[in-house]
């Protein structure tokens, strides 16, 4: 039902109008009386075989929601009826920004793809942690997904790593910390090895000063080179990270079938979807084989079937994200992933 009819209307509208229309209208409808049972039913596939212990917490399944498409958690507890085993919000900066102009959300749909620039566009780390400690559902495994502000500059970076840190450990199980985004000026150029050390091992620091510390990820580009793969592995290992997320959206083009000169006209961003795929993996298997399996990743980039979410684990992911793949696939594709495990 959802390609045959919701899709198409969704994809008549705006990219980001249709996003919001979809979160307007799950919201209203799990409060009607039965709706969120109705929903889980069609859409949550439990077995013992798919639960997951990664970086000490229990995962009910490996499919996840990536960061970018719940950024404030508005939506958590809708989202846990549709057979997630975890969902990652944000990027939360430490102060609401409305992100950049729109339009600034595209499609591609002969390539299955997104290019986005939103720019981090969030409400603000506070107001995100009010809104996750009032959330119905605690057994749902969050994530939360990190960034500065586009006026920080990257001197002063860490301090707003850390103020988000502190404004939502208390609501979250595990920190990414997200410096591979190419829509904040400048954000890329913290994945150098040693401005990158310095950022998390001021963030490590404070987070191993808690009582009970939180699991702490790094989220890559999928443009870097095998040199650069090779020093995040040493930066993974010298600040105790918990894992990697692999990989972000890339400043790619290459090998699209939409008309070159309309991507061109779109403007810059980031691609997601379909192309990412196999270098999203490629990145995967190399980090897997380089840390010797020592290193816990979440795969994303590409994942729009079964197939595809298979690929990540067998390369060596040991979870794995949906983003671009969940907006054209639907809501369906985190029941057929799980229920292909299971098989």
């Amino acid at each position: 039902m959802y390609k045959s009819l919701v899709k198409p209307l969704l994809f008549n509208l705006d990219a980001e109008r249709a996003h919001h229309l979809v979160f307007d209208n799950l919201r209203r409808a799990a409060r009607v009386p039965g709706v969120r049972a109705l929903l889980r039913g069609l859409y949550d596939y439990q077995h013992a075989s798919l639960e997951r212990e990664v970086f000490g917490l229990k995962f009910p399944n490996p499919v996840g929601l990536a960061a970018g498409f719940d950024k404030n958690a508005a939506l958590t507890d809708e989202l846990a009826t549709l057979g997630f085993g975890f969902v990652e919000i944000g990027t939360v900066t430490p102060r609401p920004q409305p992100g950049n102009p729109q339009p600034r959300l595209f499609r591609l749909p002969q390539d299955g793809a997104l290019i986005n620039r939103m720019g981090f566009n969030n409400d603000g780390a506070p107001a995100v942690a009010a809104r996750l400690a009032r959330r119905r559902n605690p057994r749902l495994i969050i994530g939360g997904n990190i960034g500065k502000n586009k006026d920080t500059p990257n001197a002063e970076a860490a301090a707003d790593y850390l103020a988000a840190y502190d404004a939502l450990a208390d609501v979250v199980d595990y920190f990414v910390v997200n410096v591979s985004s190419p829509n904040t000026p400048g954000l890329r150029e913290l994945q150098e090895k040693k401005p990158l050390i310095d950022l998390l091992q001021q963030v490590q620091g404070r987070n191993l000063a808690r009582p009970t510390p939180r699991p702490l990820l790094l989220k890559i580009a999928p443009d870097l080179t095998d040199a650069q793969l090779d020093d995040i592995i040493e930066i993974a290992e010298e600040t105790h990270l918990s894992g990697l997320v692999a990989t972000n959206t890339t400043i790619g083009r290459g090998g699209l079938s939409t008309d070159a000169g309309h991507v061109a006209a779109l403007g810059a961003g980031g691609l997601s979807g379909r192309p990412l795929r196999a270098r999203a993996t490629e990145v995967i298997r190399y980090l897997h084989r380089r840390s010797a399996g020592g290193l816990p990743i979440i795969g994303a980039g590409g994942i729009h079937s079964a197939a595809d979410a298979q690929e990540k684990l067998a390369a060596g992911a040991s979870l794995v994200q949906l983003y671009t793949g969940f907006i054209y696939e639907g809501p369906g594709l985190v029941r057929q992933i799980n229920r292909s495990l299971v098989r």
